[in-house]
């Protein structure tokens, strides 16, 4: 059995999580790197407070906006308003997976052993129970802070404790999955939002069936709540099929 992308922070999901698709080990190509002004994003510094009114300090605007050039063509391909539902989308994605960003790690300790692939033929230099769920999409397993780590241009590999110590090295990760990676879906959230595949898609390729298709339309509808209340934020329509 094949193990999902994402920590989840609950002890009932993490139990899910054994059984969720994931990516293979894989090389990804490094992004390319342009700067990205925070004047330049399509979220701006008051929208984002507004958007978490009570998230961990840890999870900072400028963590987010320094980010942003690893990925140029996050919420900057297509029209104001894609742009923008991309933005909303990716965010309220996050705002799920980490409780509003209240959460910079996994909140099931128990669980952090049971990342650490030993097939792999790196192992897990930084320890067995190092490879937990971290940072705003909850970045898991040894091969995913390989992967993660070498499209970046980063050593996570061996200094995974960065994901929960470096605000910009956080969102990079989340910015990574949801760029390069489809995880159980057919195609990366951030192809989902720009080529009108619509909000569902994203949810499909972060958590599969675990919550598509019936899996678990209160989670579903959580990740929607979100969505549509940041976009409304944002001033922006949500686009159509919004469920998995």
């Amino acid at each position: 059995m094949r193990q999902r992308l994402i920590g989840l922070l609950t002890a009932t999901a993490a139990a899910a999580a054994v059984s969720l698709l994931s990516l293979a080990p894989s090389s990804v190509a490094q992004p390319a790197q342009s700067p990205r002004a925070a004047a330049d994003f399509v979220v701006s510094e008051g929208q984002f407070n507004q958007m978490f009114p009570n998230r961990n300090p840890f999870y900072t605007y400028s963590g987010l906006t320094a980010a942003l050039s690893a990925y140029p063509g996050f919420a900057g391909t297509g029209s104001d308003t894609v742009r923008k539902q991309e933005a909303a989308a990716f965010l309220a994605n996050v705002s799920h997976e980490t409780g509003g960003l209240v959460h910079i790690v996994e909140q099931n300790t128990a669980n952090y052993p049971h990342y650490c692939d030993a097939t792999q033929p790196y192992g897990c230099p930084a320890g067995n129970d190092k490879y937990y769920g971290r940072g705003p999409i909850q970045l898991s397993w040894n091969f995913n802070y390989k992967s993660a780590g070498d499209a970046l241009g980063i050593d996570l590999l061996n200094n995974p404790d960065l994901v929960q110590n470096d605000s910009a090295v956080a969102w990079k990760t989340g910015l990574w999955y949801w760029n390069t990676q489809s995880g159980p879906g057919t195609m990366t959230p951030h192809n989902a939002m720009v080529n009108g595949a619509g909000f569902g898609e994203t949810i499909r390729s972060i958590n599969g069936s675990i919550e598509c298709n019936g899996g678990n339309p209160g989670q579903v509808q959580s990740r929607i709540n979100n969505y549509t209340s940041f976009t409304q934020i944002l001033g922006v329509e949500t686009g159509a099929n919004l469920s998995c």
